[in-house]
């Protein structure tokens, strides 16, 4: 594919007698956000690592901006950046002397006062990285992968331990980096972050793809059954007889599942408003991509593997 950024084809990766990746096929548009998804030890890390260059694969094809990165060629290196988990930074420099030494390494490198307000750390350009806090360290790994301008971008979980407050401004610096063009391959276990951020998502477990597409048709999210919940007073009688496929009542609790809420809520709310009933604790839920997420993964969370 001409638009393709990375193709991956039966994809195979053994240790010994384990095959942690089991033929496998991706494909990464050029100027998507693609979040790969997985449980611990589904083959996710082995995956990206993969791509990365720094681990060769048992089987299959992969392809990287066009290129097998097997080769490890340093023109493609040149071409991607990567955020990994932790990072080996010199504490004593600043936030700018650590933009610019990683700059140094590249022909066409980006200024380092353009990498800085990209990833919103204008404010602590001179302060040392020993003095920054963790989601503003975090930021600064993203300006390091960012230093080389990279076409593409590897996130190994990039707000892992964040609190929720560092984990909107990372958002808006990926969504910044989005909107720049750039293609970014995100590895996560939040659902709300794939769900925010990622234009397709892929699951992963026990070493193949067991889901593919966007947040909200994933698995078949955007056809499932929408609970209807409330209760009802103390003697009052069934739903509406049209409404009684799929209700479920326990000690005047009841649950309806229906495929279309529209109609759904029109007749159940009609219905009470005729007979002047109050429906306590109305509430109307779809399934959220984590719910579809454990149900694909056989309900193990979502973590690094």
């Amino acid at each position: 594919m001409a638009d393709a950024a990375i193709e991956v084809r039966a994809l195979r990766k053994s240790y010994g007698d384990v095959e942690a990746v089991k033929g496998i096929d991706l494909t990464v548009r050029v100027g998507e956000v693609f979040a790969l998804l997985g449980p611990n030890g589904a083959g996710k890390t082995t995956t990206v690592e993969i791509l990365e260059g720094f681990r060769d694969r048992s089987g299959g094809e992969a392809r990287v901006l066009g290129q097998d990165p097997a080769t490890r060629d340093r023109r493609l290196r040149a071409r991607i950046g990567i955020v990994l988990q932790s990072t080996g930074i010199d504490p004593y420099l600043t936030v700018a002397e650590t933009i610019d030494l990683f700059r140094s390494y590249y022909a066409t490198p980006r200024p380092v006062d353009e990498v800085i307000e990209l990833v919103g750390l204008t404010e602590k350009r001179d302060t040392r990285v020993l003095k920054l806090s963790g989601g503003q360290q975090r930021r600064l790994d993203v300006g390091i992968a960012l230093a080389g301008d990279p076409e593409l971008l590897f996130l190994d979980e990039p707000t892992t331990g964040f609190d929720p407050s560092a984990r909107r401004n990372a958002w808006g610096v990926v969504k910044n980096l989005a909107e720049l063009g750039k293609t970014i391959l995100l590895t996560t276990h939040y659902m709300d972050e794939a769900q925010v951020l990622a234009d397709r998502v892929a699951v992963i477990s026990a070493g193949v793809i067991v889901a593919e597409g966007d947040p909200a048709s994933l698995g078949g999210r955007d056809t499932a059954a929408t609970l209807v919940r409330f209760r009802l007073p103390p003697g009052q009688g069934d739903v509406p007889p049209s409404l009684a496929e799929g209700v479920s009542t326990d000690d005047g609790r009841v649950e309806l599942r229906t495929t279309d809420p529209t109609r759904t809520l029109y007749e159940l709310t009609r219905w009470a408003v005729e007979r002047g009933v109050v429906l306590e604790g109305l509430d109307v839920t779809r399934p959220t991509l984590e719910d579809v997420y454990l149900e694909l993964t056989g309900g193990e969370a979502g973590h690094e593997g």
